[in-house]
């Protein structure tokens, strides 16, 4: 993207409680297309309306699958009458600028995650968010699984004990040659796509005053692939974490205490129809139960529907997604680099 934010236009009138929310989507990114668009066109409180990339084709080919329009280009897009919202799933660099020319041409926004590169720039964007009365939301649909309540209501009822640790870990393996995500100049790189998700899983359960006591980032060909960190909670919590690209994959947390431990497993991507584990051991007794499927793209659409029309607020929604990139920017300047 190059020039200025367009001029700001008028915010567009929100629909009512039981009228579609109509949805711009720029990008035909490989999330949208397996996730997040069936989790629209399942959902009766939204509607895609149009669909815009640099590939024709690709637009072509989400608009016959989804019934959608196709727009030639993204302002396209955006000025496409009848459209309430903008979905963001382009590359990293690319969410605040497009999250920022939506904003200003009324609509409300729902990005991918990260919402933007730094904490600085999340900011900007919720103040603009703010003044304009628009929704602006990160698509962090892990934390709208309801999994995740169940641990903090058993953690709260002492089924750990008093917390001590946390420690979570999310590695993928090798990305492909000519992956946007190994692509510095796209915001890609290990910390903005993988570290989010142990870095928010900490947050949601050891609270936002969480501070870096170490880091280390591993680079390869100018590309962060990997990395871990040690944070600390005001009560002396530690949280062990752990991401990275070209490793066996993994994907759970696990919170100890003084007479327990609870452990999720499959805890950032789990489809819409598995059946979470969730493993708790207390006085040498482990028993593992499961939680019911829940389709959490859906449960982020249901979210930002509601805050659309006015009957949630978003403000530990738009917290957490600050307190994030904050902990990410420590992360990034206080690391210790290794390469490859």
């Amino acid at each position: 993207m190059s020039g200025p934010v367009p001029h700001i236009a008028r915010r567009a009138a929100s629909p009512s409680p039981d009228v579609a929310l109509r949805f711009a989507v720029l990008g035909a990114a490989d999330i949208a297309w397996r996730r997040m668009l069936p989790a629209m066109e399942a959902f009766a409180g939204t509607e895609i309306a149009v669909v815009a990339s640099r590939s024709p084709q690709r637009a072509a080919r989400f608009a016959e699958r989804f019934g959608a329009d196709t727009a030639p280009d993204y302002e396209t897009a955006l000025a496409r009458p009848g459209v309430d919202a903008v979905y963001i799933p382009l590359p990293n660099a690319l969410h605040a600028p497009w999250a920022e020319r939506a904003l200003a041409a009324g609509k409300h926004v729902l990005v991918e995650k990260p919402l933007a590169t730094d904490a600085a720039t999340v900011v900007r964007l919720q103040e603009l968010a703010r003044r304009r009365g628009l929704v602006l939301r990160e698509s962090m649909m892990f934390a709208h699984h309801r999994r995740h309540a169940e641990v903090r209501r058993l953690v709260a009822e002492g089924a750990v004990g008093t917390p001590l640790s946390f420690s979570a870990a999310f590695t993928v393996p090798a990305r492909p040659q000519g992956d946007i995500r190994l692509d510095p100049g796209l915001g890609g790189g290990a910390l903005l796509d993988a570290a989010v998700y142990p870095v928010r899983a900490a947050l949601l359960h050891l609270g936002h005053g969480l501070e870096v006591a170490g880091a280390v980032l591993r680079h390869e060909n100018g590309t962060d692939t990997g990395g871990s960190a040690l944070l600390v909670s005001p009560q002396g919590v530690t949280a062990q974490l752990e991401w990275g690209f070209g490793r066996p994959y993994r994907c759970h947390y696990e919170i100890v205490g003084t007479d327990g431990e609870l452990r999720a497993e499959r805890a950032f991507t789990p489809p819409p129809d598995h059946r979470p584990v969730l493993r708790h051991t207390r006085n040498g007794r482990t028993e593992e139960s499961e939680t019911a499927p829940h389709d959490q793209f859906q449960a982020v659409l249901a979210a930002f529907r509601a805050e659309v029309a006015g009957t949630v607020r978003g403000d530990a929604d738009r917290a957490a997604s600050l307190a994030q990139a904050r902990l990410i920017d420590h992360i990034r300047q206080d690391a210790r680099a290794h390469k490859a």
